[in-house]
């Protein structure tokens, strides 16, 4: 849509990373030139505001597909920065957002399918049980934590490409 020049779209995504710039403190950290921090509250924000709530969320099995597609539309939005230029017109910046999409999608795909797992089996296991019986299938929760075992490390490492690497300018 922003390619397209839909004002909708663009002025969207100017109020999203205008907001950025002066409320989110990974946002002020980086153009504070303190990329380390601002890679951990990256981190931190991407796993406790964006994953565990949708995982949790995935416990009533349809809500992850509208946070999802709203993260989705979110990350296509930016694709122009501040100044409605196409990251994409350049080799370097084109690249640079691809792989900090991708390395975020990964762990974000792991922890919410994992939730929409647990909810799913959740909800088989307690279809015929009374309200108060209502229990989570252990199985299923346990493989919810073995996932962000490995998600866990995957945000950080998203995260650190993102305001690290010297192809963000």
């Amino acid at each position: 849509m922003v390619h397209s020049g839909n004002t909708f779209a663009l002025s969207y995504s100017d109020k999203i990373i205008s907001n950025a710039n002066l409320n989110n403190q990974a946002s002020i950290n980086y153009n504070q030139g303190n990329r380390f921090k601002a890679a951990v509250i990256d981190f931190s924000e991407n796993l406790f505001i964006g994953s565990i709530p949708q995982s949790i969320l995935g416990l009533g099995v349809i809500f992850p597909f509208f946070t999802t597609a709203y993260q989705g539309w979110i990350g296509g939005i930016v694709s122009v920065d501040n100044m409605q230029q196409s990251r994409l017109k350049k080799t370097k910046t084109a690249l640079y957002y691809f792989i900090t999409i991708i390395l975020q999608f990964i762990p974000y795909s792991l922890t919410i399918g994992a939730g929409l797992g647990l909810g799913i089996n959740t909800y088989k296991l307690n279809k015929s049980r009374k309200l108060l019986e209502y229990q989570l299938d252990k199985s299923s929760l346990k493989d919810v934590f073995r996932i962000y075992l490995l998600a866990i490390p995957l945000f950080f490492i998203a995260s650190c490409f993102e305001f690290l690497s010297n192809w963000n300018n």
